[in-house]
């Protein structure tokens, strides 16, 4: 058994969580608290805590031979600049002040990669049984505050993680109305390209409600309204009072608002679309998985058809997709245990 810590560090808040692992799919968590990353300097003093915090609820805690720390940003050769934070992570400094021969620094989404492989089958909503095939290429792909994408190829060793930006290839409107919206899009931001991020993503959700609401495609509901311009008012402020694709979202399910589950219907849509070309480039039949906190919390629709319906939609190809196993995540610590994953390779 090896004893690591895994770790998800973002820009708001930091998790760690102490783990024995014998296999991606033999880890028990052992300890795990969270922490304001704003309010250290840097990784090291939260790691300190936290291990203090550990030995208090455990017993002395001795012998951790490895930790990985999935990073909310770029890492290049185990190093990250946590611009947000003003952090400057170096794996071999970690290791070296926290007394722990291995640290290893890898990106969020590539912390969700490897995560995948740890992930039972309770954690998942399968979508699309297809015809899995083992050692085949697996997708992962993710709306959260933006749009991850990210593959996994099979080699001597197993899975390998690769992380990419295909969030930010170029939106491809499939309708006169997404041909519509693009237009809004491009006038709004003034740009002369749109990338898929900026409507495939919790900015998009609002994105596409502002265009379904500016071009009166149904009545704007008071309460959100109310949500909707306090929050527009804030735009450029540190920090914001409103969570927009929350209120859209709970005005959707609960409510049953009409611009509000058009909105989502037509951002589901989207999402399926560039999930099914992602499949398309990587013929994942090892498996396409759903992660990012909004499809998890737009289950009720996703189960509907639409999304698989837009997944599907291409043409001659269609049969392709049909085989391609599809799952959405329930798992929100997906990427802390993708740490624990690759900590353990």
């Amino acid at each position: 058994m090896t004893l690591l810590i895994a770790g998800d560090i973002g820009g708001t808040k930091t998790i760690l969580r102490l783990v024995q692992a014998q296999s991606p799919t033999q880890i028990v968590s052992l300890f795990e608290a969270k922490y304001p990353s704003a309010g250290y300097p840097d990784l090291v003093p939260i790691v300190e805590q936290f291990l203090k915090e550990a030995a208090v609820a455990l017993g002395p805690i001795v012998n951790i031979e490895r930790a990985c720390f999935g990073i909310a940003g770029p890492v290049v050769k185990n190093t990250s600049n946590v611009t947000n934070l003003g952090w400057k992570l170096q794996g071999d400094r970690l290791a070296q002040e926290l007394h722990i021969p291995k640290v290893s620094l890898i990106n969020d989404f590539a912390a969700v990669g490897y995560g995948v492989l740890g992930l039972q089958d309770q954690d998942l909503v399968t979508l699309n049984v297809g015809e899995s095939e083992a050692e085949a290429p697996i997708a992962v792909i993710g709306a959260g505050t933006g749009l991850g994408q990210g593959f996994l190829i099979h080699g001597p060793s197993g899975y390998q993680v690769f992380s990419s930006e295909g969030g930010h290839a170029d939106f491809a409107p499939r309708t006169e109305l997404e041909f519509q919206l693009s237009r809004y899009l491009m006038a709004k931001f003034g740009v002369d390209r749109l990338s898929v991020e900026r409507v495939v993503s919790g900015q998009g959700v609002v994105s596409i409600y502002q265009f379904l609401r500016d071009r009166g495609t149904a009545k704007e509901c008071p309460e959100v309204s109310q949500a909707i311009h306090q929050w527009e008012s804030e735009m450029g402020l540190p920090a914001k009072t409103i969570d927009p694709g929350a209120v859209i979202g709970a005005a959707a399910l609960e409510q049953g608002d009409p611009l509000c589950l058009q909105t989502l219907e037509m951002f589901i849509e989207a999402y399926g679309a560039e999930a099914g070309n992602l499949a398309l480039k990587l013929l994942p039949n090892g498996g396409l998985y759903i992660a990012g906190g909004i499809a998890a919390k737009l289950l009720p629709l996703i189960e509907e058809g639409l999304f698989m319906k837009a997944f599907l939609h291409k043409g001659r190809m269609r049969s392709l997709l049909e085989a391609v196993p599809v799952h959405l995540i329930l798992n929100p610590q997906v990427g802390l245990l993708g740490s624990a994953v690759c900590g353990l390779r």
